[in-house]
This record gives structure tokens, C-alpha cells and sequence, in this order.
């Protein structure tokens, strides 16, 4: 039997020369969101007033804490940059540690690479040391060059080390967590679902304890908010960090418990075998079929949004009550009551419609990897032409995406109506129906980038990214009108203010134009070329 550690090295230094570079872009987003924080807060709040004013708007916000957390401190640059990038950059390390596991565990054993590197030295667990490795290297680069670049950018050296150092440990912990998912998932899409779902709850479950103000010991349930405990530049405590490398640790040994026991490319989550004679007809069958797990999944994550925002919903009066600063950032342009709870649930339902376009997305991207798994040429070489290949596919992700949308914007129109709070059941449910477009055009970036231009696939997320940013971020940043309506959710009408819809519908034009150049894309481009 072969030591636990044999051929761990060779295929460390050959996994970060070939994987290393994938770590890459989680690296400089994480940079750039501190750095950038560093650098624009004194531009954009050069006095003490604009400071005051920022901070009483996110103060009273329940939706932006339910993002980045609590602000204990806007008034100095450090701690603006602490509030703006703990959650979110640990949020993307984390993400990033997941798909690194995954890919170097999982992965291979579906496409066969773990099988030839198994007929070499190399032990049982090797592949997985590895793939931790990677992920913990890839997460200790965020911390160190998003440390050294904000130092340089003039970030103090205390909150801002302890600051890069949530980014780390965050990192470790979800990729441990991944290790323990791929022994559990049978393939690779069940493993990643595993992972990113339970990162996907930690994030919403510290953000909805601290919107609520909850008990202290409900906080520490939640290993995110572990990291927010910490409070660079308000406390700095470092006595956190302990904790998340413990259960680090405690993943770890589980994770290779599980290994040990599993068959080579099996898990305990298998999939089910099929039946005898099949039973699907055609493409949309097959689709829904290969994303019917994600569909109930997101299904649950609507039901739940709803819950939680609704809830927020419930509290309008108060957080918008006599303060100009929340108006401008959560209910801008509205100039009396019923405009102030109407612009309000627009901002509401638009940050529900974004985190619902993400599954529209997976299901466009799911489209290219079929195609480089070599699984879409035996599928077209029947019957089948790609425009319905294709529309299968978009068909699926935008009713999927309206779905959940209109799900989760029941829920809040039903919580919201019965709180007395001037939300009528019929305004607020039709406001969720107008939402739809908005959510429809941020999928339709995925359709243009899968069908035209795949090499850059990553794009496919600047849809979800710019209009979660200019969303949420943009009138806090006193951005033009130009530019805050690059996100569709800009020209959502309100519908309790009587607002014309001649913005929506120029957003469901351009949605319509991105759909038609992927498909023509799609059907000239040759299949499966990087």
C-alpha cells in the first residue's frame, strides 16, 4: 500500500502550472474590490457630511446588509472598504476554493483523467490532497495580493491584513467543504450543487441574523458570519480565525473518511439508473430531465428569497421614514408616500430577479459543456436542427427564471400586503409580472456570449454582475442616470407610482436582439472549438 502522500508533488506543481491560472480572475476581483474601495471612498465622500449621510442610508438599508453585512464604521476608508469587501470577497474566494476541489477531484473521475493518473504512483487520496492544495494556495494568493495591492493603495496595514486574512480562511473552509461534497455527489454537477448551495445558504443565513439583529449565539452557527465577528478596523479581533481553520480541519477528516470508503467514481448520492424503455421524445424532455435537480433546487432558493425579503418588506415604513439619504438610495426620484413604497419594492423584487437570472445562466452555460463533453454531436446527428437544440435550452432558462421569479415575488406581495404598510396584493404582484423583462435580459447576455462567442464564457456573467453592482451600489455612488440604466432593472417601472413602460419594453427589444444573435451564432459556429 502506497504511502498517503506518494506522488502528491509531482502532481501538485503539474496541477498549478495547467489549473493554477483559473485561480486568476478570482484573484484580481477580489483585488479590485478592495483596492478600488481604498481608492474611491475619499473621491466619492470627500467630506464628513457626504460620510454621515452615506452611513445613515446603509444604516437603515436592510437589503444592502443582507449583501455586505452590518457597517459599523463608514466614516473612515478602511472601514468602508471592511464593509464592502468582507462578504463579497470572501463570498468569491469561497466560490472560487469549491470549483477548484471539484475540478481536481470530481471532474476527473467523470472524464476518465483520474483513472490514467491512478495506473501511476500516485496514492488513493493523492488527487484530493492535491486539489485542497490548489484551492488553499489559490485562496492564500487572494489574501496576499489583495493585501499587498490595498496596502499600496493606502489601506492601513493592521485592518487591512486582518481584513485579506477572512478572505483565506474562508477560502480553506469551502474548500474543505467541497472535498467532503465531491465524495458525496456521484458526478460533478451534483458535487458543485452541494458545495455552492451550502455556501449560497452560510451567505444569505449571516446576512438575513444580522439584518434582523438576531441573538449573538444564532450568529455563531454560521461560519461566514465567523469572519464578520472579526471587525476590521471597528475591533480587529483575530480570535475568529481559529474557529474557521478548526472546522477546516474537522471537513478535512471527513472528507477523506468518505473517500477511503467510496468506489472509484461512484458516490452516495448516485444517480438513478433509467428506465427500461425510454420515455423522453424530445429535446425539451431531455433537457428538463438534465436540469430538473437544479430547477428544484432554485425552486427552493425562491421560495426562501421570498421569505426573507418579504419579511424586509414588512418594515418599509420605518426605514424610509423621514431620512433623504435611504430615499435616494432605496426609493430615488419618488416624491410621496405611495411613490416611496412603490420604488421600494421595485428595489426589492429587482435584487430578487437578479439572484433568480442564475440559474437561466447555468442552464445557457450547461449548453457549452455538453458541447466540449462531446454529449451535443450524437444529439444533433438525428432529427434535430440546432435552432431547436438551442431553443430547448433558452426556452428552459427563461421560464425557469421567470418561474422563481414570479414565486418569490408572490411570497413578498402576500407578506407585504398584510402588513399595513400601503402595499396593495394586486400592484405588488403585478410589480413581479414587469420584473420578468429585466430578468429575461440579463439571461439573454448568456444566450448572445454561448451561441456567438463561447471563448469568452466567463461573460456570460456580466449581466448578473453589472446589474447586482449598479443595482445595489449605483445610486449610493451618486452614478449618472447613463449609467445606472446599463442594468435593465433601471427602466423597471413602478407600478404603485404610475410610471409609463416604455423603458421595459426597450429592455425586452434589446433582451430579443441578444437572444437572435446567439442562435444565429449557434447555428453557423462549429461545435466544441476553444
Amino acid at each position: 500500500m502506497s504511502a498517503p502522500l506518494t506522488g502528491v508533488g509531482p502532481l501538485l506543481r503539474a496541477s498549478l502550472t495547467h489549473d493554477g491560472r483559473r485561480f486568476a480572475p478570482w484573484v484580481a476581483i477580489v483585488t479590485l474590490l478592495s483596492a478600488s474601495s481604498v481608492l474611491l471612498y475619499p473621491w466619492l465622500f470627500p467630506d464628513t457630511v457626504d460620510r454621515m449621510g452615506f452611513a445613515a442610508a446603509v444604516g437603515s438599508n436592510p437589503a444592502i446588509s443582507l449583501i455586505f453585512g452590518p457597517a459599523e464604521d463608514l466614516l473612515s476608508t478602511d472601514g468602508f472598504n471592511a464593509w464592502r469587501s468582507l462578504s463579497l470577497g470572501g463570498f468569491v474566494t469561497a466560490l472560487g476554493a469549491i470549483l477548484a476541489v471539484v475540478r481536481a477531484s470530481r471532474a476527473q473521475e467523470d472524464s476518465g483523467q483520474a483513472e490514467l493518473l491512478a495506473s501511476s504512483v500516485i496514492s488513493r487520496s493523492g488527487r484530493l490532497i492535491v486539489g485542497v492544495l490548489v484551492a488553499m494556495i489559490g485562496s492564500l494568493a487572494v489574501g496576499v495580493v489583495a493585501g499587498l495591492v490595498t496596502w499600496a493603495c493606502g489601506g492601513e496595514p493592521g485592518p487591512t491584513a486582518l481584513l485579506c486574512a477572512t478572505f483565506v480562511v474562508t477560502g480553506w473552509m469551502f474548500a474543505a467543504l467541497a472535498a467532503v461534497a465531491a465524495q458525496l455527489g456521484a458526478e460533478t454537477r451534483t458535487a458543485t450543487s452541494i458545495a455552492v448551495g451550502a455556501l449560497g445558504v452560510a451567505f444569505i443565513a449571516r446576512g438575513f441574523l444580522y439584518a434582523i439583529d438576531a441573538p449573538d449565539w444564532l450568529v455563531w452557527l454560521d461560519p461566514l458570519a465567523w469572519m464578520t465577528e472579526t471587525w476590521p478596523t471597528v475591533e480587529d479581533r483575530w480570535w475568529p480565525l481559529p474557529l474557521g481553520l478548526g472546522l477546516t480541519v474537522v471537513l478535512l477528516a471527513v472528507a477523506f473518511v468518505l473517500q477511503a470508503r467510496r468506489d472509484f467514481g461512484g458516490g452516495a448520492i448516485g444517480p438513478r439508473p433509467g428506465p427500461a424503455t425510454g420515455r423522453i421524445r424530445g429535446v425539451a424532455g431531455l433537457v428538463l430531465r438534465a436540469h430538473r435537480g437544479a430547477i428544484i433546487t432554485w425552486l427552493c432558493v425562491a421560495a426562501g428569497l421570498g421569505i426573507v425579503f418579504g419579511y424586509l418588506a414588512t418594515s418599509v415604513s420605518d426605514i424610509l421614514a423621514g431620512d433623504s439619504a435611504v430615499q435616494q438610495v432605496l426609493a430615488a426620484g419618488a416624491a410621496t408616500p405611495d411613490q416611496l413604497i412603490g420604488r421600494f419594492l421595485v428595489t426589492i423584487l429587482s435584487l430578487v430577479g437578479i439572484i433568480l437570472a442564475i440559474p437561466g445562466v447555468q442552464i445557457m452555460l450547461a449548453v457549452r459543456s455538453e458541447e466540449l463533453a462531446d454529449r451535443a454531436e450524437p444529439v444533433l446527428a438525428a432529427a434535430v436542427a440546432r435552432p431547436r437544440y438551442w431553443g430547448a435550452s433558452a426556452l428552459l432558462a427563461l421560464t425557469v427564471t421567470a418561474a422563481c421569479t414570479l414565486m418569490a415575488g408572490t411570497e413578498i406581495a402576500l407578506l407585504a400586503s398584510s402588513a399595513d404598510i400601503g402595499a396593495e396584493l394586486g400592484d405588488t404582484l403585478l410589480q413581479a409580472v414587469v420584473t420578468v423583462p429585466a430578468v429575461w435580459a440579463v439571461v439573454a447576455v448568456s444566450m448572445l456570449v454561448v451561441g456567438a462567442r463561447p471563448r469568452v464564457l466567463p461573460a456570460a456573467w456580466v449581466g448578473v454582475i453589472a446589474s447586482f453592482g449598479l443595482t445595489l451600489l449605483g445610486p449610493s455612488f451618486k452614478l449618472p442616470d447613463w449609467a445606472l440604466g446599463i442594468s435593465p432593472f433601471w427602466h423597471v417601472p413602478s407600478i404603485a407610482g404610475d410610471e409609463d413602460g416604455w423603458g421595459l419594453l426597450g429592455v425586452a427589444a434589446v433582451a430579443l436582439l441578444l437572444a437572435v444573435i446567439g442562435l444565429g451564432g449557434f447555428r453557423r459556429r462549429d461545435l466544441a472549438t476553444r
